[in-house]
């Protein structure tokens, strides 16, 4: 019996939910782009510590595979966000999302 099966499943679906709404809630009203790409991340890894605790609890690998494809373009993402923002910060010379208006054409 693997330690992570030692402790009741339900624990762990709640600890993702509450980071889950952390991160939710991080999105919706913060409006610094460096501490949304933050919160989306922690969406991410909130849904992969379920996947990884019901692979555990289901004695089935195909969790952790997923686990490792959403690191993969979690990663990807955060690279393009970062680039993307860095590129926002030359021109506005601000990460408040509420100023990208001033991008258009």
């Amino acid at each position: 019996m693997s330690a992570i099966q030692s402790i009741p499943i339900s624990y762990y679906i709640m600890l993702s939910v509450v980071l889950f709404s952390i991160g939710v809630m991080g999105v919706l009203l913060r409006r610094n782009a460096i501490i949304i790409l933050m919160c989306v991340e922690l969406m991410l890894n909130a849904v992969n510590l379920l996947f990884v605790a019901f692979s555990s609890y289901l004695s089935d690998t195909a969790g952790q595979v997923f686990v490792v494809f959403i690191m993969v373009v979690a990663a990807a993402e955060v690279s393009v966000g970062l680039a993307i923002l860095v590129m926002i910060y030359r021109n506005t010379h601000s990460t408040d999302i509420n100023l990208l208006n001033k991008l258009k054409w």
